[in-house]
């Protein structure tokens, strides 16, 4: 069978992320499966050419996965003419300049979120990409999960009726650095950084409410820094500038109001890391990373509000579990297939720069909501 190899400039791949799902659970994923299958019966083969600032780092990395190309020079790397797509997974601070400049280099782009610290940085990307005539697209990778996709078919296949809210809690204790080690590095939690649970998780709930429900209208917001001294990797301590909390409110088309309460300092009691309740004039669904629940409207019970007693309904033995009716596979590695049948094929894409700014957008007035105190409504780009 035929194969044709695509370059692939991973900046970033040094991190948790783009190390762990963009490289080793998608491009090596879609190699270890004989490539990516095309419409003219070719298959795809990834040629990962890894780039960040240090050599051992990206030496060892390489050497792990039987790899040969890496550099810690990304115009040499955007200057090959293999080099088709660029992937950007660095910290947000750094990844304006590296994005604007595989533009000039002609480059596809494919990147994380938020795109850009700022909007007008992020629409000034996009529409530079789209004057390039480059193709252009943003991870999303929540809407690939099986709870969510789960999710997405009952919006789809009308089971809620009405949709009346949504309700979402993500989020887990990240320690602070000094008796148990973090979790998260620590630039998260400097604002100088680009760090703030808001400019990383509102992007998120945008595309997960735009992509799902309807487009988001307005939003009222309240943010906190509710650990205010951390630890860094060295074990020094630092002032947490950057908010760890975020709490709000977004309106969206057809009168659906969603709540999504984001924090780094809340102790999960919840089956899993993120949920999402979904309420509606015919039924309700609980879905998070892998799993959902739902109660039809017919099988809804009439529980009664008595103070003076002890609760003895199982409440949660009164859902039902959606089946999954096909297999997932990696949520990351799915939306890196379309990304490239989206470049080599033309195929369909819509996750584009475009909507990046749309999710920095979000972030920047959910802030915006939190100084002011007050509800803002959300203008199209």
């Amino acid at each position: 069978m035929a194969r044709r190899t695509i370059g692939i400039a991973l900046n970033g791949v040094t991190g948790r992320m783009g190390y762990r799902q963009h490289l080793v659970r998608s491009l090596l994923a879609i190699r270890e499966q004989g490539g990516l299958p095309l419409r003219d019966g070719t298959r795809l083969w990834p040629e990962p050419v890894l780039v960040g600032r240090s050599e051992t780092k990206l030496r060892e990395i390489a050497d792990r996965h039987g790899l040969t190309e890496w550099t810690t020079d990304l115009t040499a790397a955007l200057a090959r003419p293999d080099v088709e797509v660029y992937f950007d997974s660095q910290v947000t601070a750094q990844r304006e300049k590296a994005l604007r400049a595989a533009i000039d280099a002609g480059k596809h782009i494919y990147t994380e979120k938020p795109i850009a610290e700022d909007l007008a940085t992020a629409v000034d990307l996009a529409r530079l990409a789209d004057a390039a005539g480059i193709k252009h697209g943003v991870v999303q990778d929540k809407l690939f999960l099986p709870g969510l996709r789960k999710l997405a078919r009952l919006v789809e296949g009308g089971f809620f009726g009405r949709i009346l809210s949504v309700r979402g809690e993500f989020g887990y204790w990240v320690f602070e650095g000094d008796w148990q080690a973090a979790q998260r590095p620590s630039w998260n939690y400097r604002a100088a950084d680009g760090g703030g649970i808001t400019v990383d998780m509102f992007p998120h709930w945008h595309y997960v409410l735009e992509q799902i429900f309807g487009t988001v209208k307005a939003v009222t917001a309240h943010v906190t820094t509710h650990i205010g001294r951390r630890w860094d990797e060295a074990g020094e301590g630092y002032d947490a500038t950057a908010d760890d909390a975020a709490y709000g409110i977004f309106e969206i088309e057809g009168g659906i109001v969603a709540q999504i309460n984001s924090s780094w300092a809340v102790r999960v009691y919840r089956d899993e890391l993120v949920e999402f309740q979904v309420d509606g004039t015919e039924g309700s669904a609980v879905a998070g990373l892998r799993n959902c629940r739902i109660q039809h409207r017919a099988s809804t019970p009439k529980p009664v509000w008595n103070p003076d007693l002890p609760a003895t309904e199982d409440f949660r033995a009164q859902w039902q579990v959606v089946p999954d009716n096909e297999e997932f596979d990696n949520g990351f590695k799915a939306q890196w297939e379309l990304f490239l049948r989206h470049v080599v094929d033309d195929a369909p894409y819509t996750w584009d720069l475009w909507a990046g700014a749309r999710g920095v957008q979000l972030a920047e007035l959910g802030l915006r909501s939190a100084r002011e105190g007050r509800r803002i409504e959300i203008p199209e780009l």
